[in-house]
């Protein structure tokens, strides 16, 4: 039997933490098994806890990178549109359409890991939830515009995506979308 390299290794754990950020966005963490993800990347389970003390150690790591690949979403907005306000107008639209809400593996981790995270509370995970609070922050903080609080608009976001992916077989869910979508629509001009 071959031993991997040091540099497979670092991209096999690279490929763990991205296919965990997404499954664990679509499925959740729970609806998730290690032998799962592992199949995922076509790895061993074996392998699993020579990159990982634990599945929670994943899960941070998972709420991190997912994090950073919005962060970088967020900065091509504001490098592709004039201003934070242009940039917060097609934000706004991306993220309250049906195909966001129609795919959370790639969509934002506020909303894609949240019910994790509130899990996380009752089961001591306090470097997840950490983790998860310093992305939602800094999302809350791109959002935020002069006086205004972008806590408030990030909250406002999440939830309708949740609502509108909870209800997503039936009108209502295209009502939230576009009931929301409609209120920052006044907010933004």
């Amino acid at each position: 039997m071959s031993r991997v390299s040091k540099v497979q290794a670092e991209e096999n754990r690279a490929s763990v933490v991205a296919a965990a950020a997404q499954l664990f966005r679509e499925r959740g963490v729970q609806g998730v098994s290690v032998a799962d993800l592992m199949k995922a990347v076509g790895l061993t389970h074996g392998g699993f806890y020579k990159q990982f003390a634990s599945k929670d150690a994943l899960v941070t790591e998972a709420a991190e990178r997912a994090f950073i690949d919005r962060d970088a979403y967020l900065a091509g907005l504001d490098e592709g549109h004039p201003d934070r306000v242009d940039a917060r107008k097609a934000m706004v639209e991306e993220y309250l359409s049906p195909e966001h809400r129609d795919d959370p593996g790639t969509g934002c981790p506020s909303a894609g890991f949240a019910g994790d995270m509130a899990q996380a509370a009752f089961e001591g995970n306090v470097s997840s939830q950490q983790a998860y609070a310093e992305g939602v922050r800094r999302f809350a903080d791109w959002m935020t515009e002069g006086e205004d609080d972008g806590l408030v608009a990030t909250c406002t976001l999440v939830g309708a995506i949740l609502l509108a992916r909870a209800t997503s077989s039936t009108e209502m869910s295209d009502e939230i979308l576009r009931a929301v979508r409609d209120s920052f629509g006044e907010s933004l001009t």
